[in-house]
């Protein structure tokens, strides 16, 4: 059984050994594979074959410049990554993540976290070193610790309690949570959590966070709410002292391509109809921006805002009613010197 046992590593760590072969070039003769493995050609087409089975499209051709070719399958497979191979694309995927990567930092964030899996200890801090000397002088994104990125994430994947230094009230506390999601923004990343001092979900800014870390406590999840919305609902809406509703008439595609997502939220009520949730500090701010959108509009809620468009119009009918006639300027001057002519 022992040598049996050893036969059966021996025949896997070859088959992997070819496959990390195939996805370094795109096409090998038998006897090269044959020679790097150290076996005949006739091993070489078994293991392929192996290859095959476990659902690796290795293509065969033959004449000048054949050989065994590694093809795109229908799901994406494995890949087998060397140190350096595996260094470089976890530095990357920090710096997408980290940085100021706006369209693809949560990707990339994800992708991380299962690099983060399987990545050897002893190429951890290699990883880290060389993700400290790289920066962006890109605007974008809200820079974030990518050490905090990842202590969230892991203890979102692995369900685990997180503790972190969080300003409020003037003052940094010490927040306890159940972390739940990293949602990405178009400028910043948050943490939606279940809150155990306030026995609430929460959002966090990432950006704000010190000191943070993750326990050994593992908790059952609770039910949530959806991540991004939440987080999307709380930047644009929850946060400011002042919130309204409007129903403006236009698609939501129309509406959400002219409010960025983190001064609004919009939704779907018709083919040519949609909903924008946002708030401000002062609700005529909030109507201004509404205005300006260039749609026809009607508010929902608060009443109050009703009182405020039509206090608005009279004003802006007072000023237009008081505006003089201003002469065409396109016509020649009848007297003086017309400094442009020469």
């Amino acid at each position: 059984m022992d040598e049996a046992s050893g036969n059966e590593r021996g025949t896997t760590e070859r088959v992997l050994t070819l496959l990390g072969l195939l996805q370094q070039r795109q096409v090998w003769t038998g006897p090269e594979l044959a020679d790097r493995l150290g076996v005949t050609p006739r091993t070489v087409r078994r293991d392929v074959e192996r290859l095959r089975t476990l659902g690796y499209p290795v293509h065969a051709s033959q004449g000048v410049g054949g050989g065994y070719q590694l093809g795109p399958g229908q799901n994406l497979p494995p890949l087998l990554l060397d140190d350096q191979e595996a260094i470089a694309t976890a530095v990357s995927l920090l710096v997408g993540a980290g940085g100021a990567v706006a369209g693809d930092g949560d990707a990339a964030l994800r992708a991380l976290t299962k690099l983060d899996q399987v990545l050897p200890t002893r190429l951890q801090h290699e990883v880290r070193a060389l993700s400290g000397s790289v920066e962006s002088f890109d605007g974008g994104r809200t820079p974030v610790d990518p050490e905090v990125l990842m202590t969230l994430a892991r203890a979102c994947r692995d369900e685990v309690e997180a503790g972190f230094d969080y300003p409020s009230g003037g003052e940094v506390r010490r927040r306890r949570v159940e972390p739940y999601r990293l949602v990405a923004s178009d400028r910043r990343w948050y943490l939606l959590a279940y809150d155990l001092d306030r026995d609430d979900w929460r959002s966090f800014r990432v950006d704000r966070m010190t000191d943070a870390s993750a326990r050994t406590w593992r908790f059952c999840p609770r039910a949530a709410p959806d991540a991004a919305t939440y987080v999307q609902e709380g930047v644009a809406s929850r946060v400011y002292p002042r919130q309204a509703r409007f129903l403006v008439h236009a698609s939501a595609d129309t509406v959400r391509a002219q409010i960025p997502a983190s001064a609004a939220v919009v939704r779907q009520r018709g083919s040519e109809l949609c909903e924008v949730l946002s708030g401000a500090a002062s609700l005529d701010f909030v109507l201004m921006h509404v205005l300006l959108l260039g749609h026809d509009f009607e508010v929902l809620d608060p009443p109050e805002l009703g009182r405020r468009c039509r206090a608005l119009a009279e004003r802006l009918l007072s000023a237009g009613a008081t505006i003089s006639p201003v002469p065409d300027m396109g016509e020649a001057p009848t007297t003086g010197h017309d400094p442009h002519v020469r």
